[in-house]
């Protein structure tokens, strides 16, 4: 079979709507191991720490890793010296540090980019995006198609994610810990320093390290009693979506390149630590589950693997031509202008409550 029409059924109107994986996984200490999820400000009512919904005493679901936080581990894989051939390497040189693309919170919609020489290349192809032509995105930000992306401060064009990853655990018992930090020397008390003579003063001997303190009842994890899953999702149907204008042998092209993209991105197996007391390998005694649904809701076995996807997705970055490798400056008057609406971009100083709010796009942060 030709390679490049190997998954030409995933982009037929009558293919599947959706390529689904579900993973059980487990801390590395075991199924009953405490693990540590993500933590978040407060805000919205929402007292901040731990994201647990439910009863945090009995039946809960906690937000272990965010669909935002899991794009961002699997998008810069991009950058590797296996992949970055599938994508043009877009960073912008910002003082002393250079930011790919890949690492930005917004993708082609993020500040960054936008207050750099490529903000005119970059604001044509929002402005095609609004006309149905995905191309010339493509040319310049491919996994902006894949991941999402709102460019929030100028066209307002929003992309959907293609592919949509979390991490939860079921039924969590919450933890608390205490700790207590002992100074390698009395310096008060032997008259090393000074008593402290108010809050203040005292205040900054703790941070500098020269008191005892304290710290109790701060989070101590969590118990996963009702297990770990990763659900996954390539929204096929969405991908469908993406034309190239009217030309429906360029859109025929553009499909199967992001769509070579999805599938590398989407069987990648992301690295097991997340962070800091939060470890996870897959569970041995649950199988892992990957289907393609179809509209009519039937379940079938996918089987794709990662070598297969991204062979495809070689063959399909060639036939599509991968835009061009650039390195540009951070553009100082420009934003500076961005700031202040002026300039090329439509910003204004008063946002309103839908550019205040994070849609299900592209946003990673």
């Amino acid at each position: 079979m030709n390679e490049l029409a190997k998954f030409d059924h995933y982009l037929s109107d009558e293919g599947p709507a959706a390529l689904v994986v579900r993973e059980h996984l487990m801390p590395v200490e075991g199924t009953d191991g405490v693990l540590f999820p993500a933590t978040f400000a407060a805000g919205d009512n929402f007292p901040g720490g731990y994201n647990i919904d439910g009863d945090p005493a009995g039946t809960n679901v906690c937000l272990i890793d965010s669909v935002g936080s899991q794009a961002n581990r699997i998008e810069p894989i991009f950058a590797k010296d296996k992949y970055k051939a599938l994508i043009p390497q877009i960073v912008v040189r910002a003082g002393e540090k250079q930011v790919n693309i890949l690492e930005a919170g917004h993708r082609a919609g993020d500040a960054i980019v936008r207050c750099s020489a490529l903000q005119r290349e970059l604001q044509d192809a929002f402005k095609a995006v609004l006309k149905g032509n995905a191309e010339p995105m493509a040319k310049i930000a491919p996994t902006s198609l894949v991941f999402g992306v709102w460019d929030s401060r100028d066209t307002q064009a929003k992309l959907p994610r293609l592919i949509a990853s979390t991490i939860r655990a079921f039924d969590v018992r919450k933890l608390t810990r205490s700790a207590q930090f002992i100074p390698a020397a009395e310096f008060v008390n032997d008259k090393l320093l000074d008593e402290p003579v108010d809050k203040a003063m005292k205040d900054t001997y703790a941070q500098r390290g020269f008191i005892h303190v304290p710290a109790s009842g701060s989070h101590g994890g969590v118990i996963p009693t009702g297990g770990i899953r990763r659900d996954a999702t390539l929204g096929l149907a969405a991908l469908r979506l993406l034309t190239a204008g009217s030309d429906e042998k360029k859109t025929l092209t553009l499909r199967r390149y992001i769509l070579g993209l999805a599938l590398t991105a989407f069987t990648y197996n992301p690295s097991g630590y997340l962070r800091q007391g939060c470890l996870l390998v897959l569970d041995p005694s649950k199988e892992r589950e990957f289907v393609e649904v179809q509209y009519t809701g039937e379940r079938k076995p996918g089987t794709v693997t990662h070598e297969a996807a991204l062979k495809f997705a070689m063959e399909a970055a060639k036939a599509f031509g991968v835009g061009v490798s650039k390195t540009v400056d951070f553009d100082r008057e420009r934003a500076m202008k961005d700031v202040k609406g002026e300039g090329d971009t439509k910003t204004k100083r008063k946002r309103d409550k839908r550019a205040d709010a994070t849609p299900d796009t592209g946003e990673n942060k």
